[in-house]
């Protein structure tokens, strides 16, 4: 039987501890962290609030993922990038009158770009594939048509700076973007309350089913081609014969112009009647035609100016030249009776 093996006693375990070498724990100099010092914004100007929605999605008063909301912002863009659209109302257009309204206006306004381009001008100012007829929403439209005319956000001055040093901290802040600025967007609440109790010019035309032919651009020919084809007039907007454009007289086109009713226009932010967009479209040669109107007027206006002070001059002149030859004569007479002296 091998021995046992006895662990070892308290006071064995105790000397053999003391014996152990004793462990220095290693110290390394440490600089201490300097704090830079505040600037000078830091102490005039708070930081901005904490943003809670994403960067690219604004606090919106009105929801962004109702389908209104986007005709909203869409209308918006249409009418800010349109200087020249017309309003006209629809009675129960069937699909097939779209198409052949469509086709025919499509077809008039490609001639007058080929007429254009055979005139000499380049072809990058055709802009005939890019008027558009299209139906909208007319409640949706008033209210972007309020906003892109009445609600102008950068020449409002804002009221409340959120990171101002006399802005107390328990302020409540409005929604705003991450730098500290109002969300200005068409969406936005600034937006609604600038204009829900304005009135438009184009109130009283906006009722009813409705349909917008947008041009991209001022231009009184393209005008005058969609006039003869949507609002024929004769003598000023003549419809195209049967032998030049047959399709214009087929049975749905015509159908469908019946249904359709010029209301009026809107040009560079001015409202026009149906009168004023008939004149806007009869300017012969268009914009160029009414520049040369303009430069000839300023031209007979400068030379009637030019007449008119050179007249004043020459009657000055003339007047001032005869008091003087009547003064000269006077006082040759008067010489002459003094040469002849006294008679006996």
């Amino acid at each position: 039987m091998p021995p046992r093996i006895l662990p070892p006693s308290k006071a064995i375990t105790s000397i053999l501890r003391c014996k152990r070498s004793v462990r220095f724990q290693r110290q390394y100099a440490t600089a201490a962290a300097v704090t830079p010092a505040v600037s000078h914004d830091q102490m005039t100007k708070g930081s901005p609030p904490i943003v809670r929605y994403p960067s690219t999605q604004p606090p919106s008063y009105k929801p962004p993922e109702f389908r209104k909301s986007q005709l909203l912002r869409q209308y918006a863009s249409l009418i800010r990038s349109t200087p020249l659209m017309l309003l006209f109302q629809h009675n129960n257009l069937k699909s097939t009158e779209w198409v052949g309204i469509r086709r025919e206006l499509t077809n008039a306004l490609r001639k007058v770009d080929e007429a254009r381009v055979a005139a000499g001008h380049p072809p990058t100012e055709n802009i005939g594939d890019a008027i558009k007829i299209q139906i909208i929403q007319t409640g949706i439209l008033q209210s972007a048509l309020k906003i892109v005319d009445f609600y102008k956000p950068e020449l409002e001055a804002q009221q409340l700076d959120p990171t101002g040093p006399a802005t107390p901290s328990s302020t409540l802040i409005p929604s705003s973007s991450p730098d500290g600025s109002i969300a200005t967007h068409v969406l936005s609440e600034a937006a609604h309350t600038a204009t829900k109790r304005r009135s438009h010019p184009l109130d009283p035309l906006l009722s009813g089913p409705l349909a917008l032919l947008t041009f991209p651009q001022v231009s009184p020919q393209h005008l005058k081609a969609a006039l003869s084809i949507l609002s024929p007039v004769p003598g000023q907007f003549p419809a195209p014969t049967r032998r030049a454009n047959p399709g214009w007289h087929d049975m749905a086109v015509q159908t469908g112009l019946q249904k359709l009713l010029l209301l009026g226009a809107r040009v560079e932010g001015k409202v026009f009647d149906v009168e004023g967009t008939k004149w806007v479209g009869s300017i012969e040669g268009g914009l160029e035609g009414l520049q040369g109107q303009l430069v000839a007027m300023l031209q007979g206006i400068g030379a009637g100016l030019t007449t008119t002070l050179d007249s004043s001059a020459k009657s000055l002149y003339f007047t001032v030249e005869g008091r003087r030859t009547m003064l000269e004569d006077k006082e040759k007479g008067t010489s002459g009776e003094k040469a002849e002296g006294p008679k006996v």
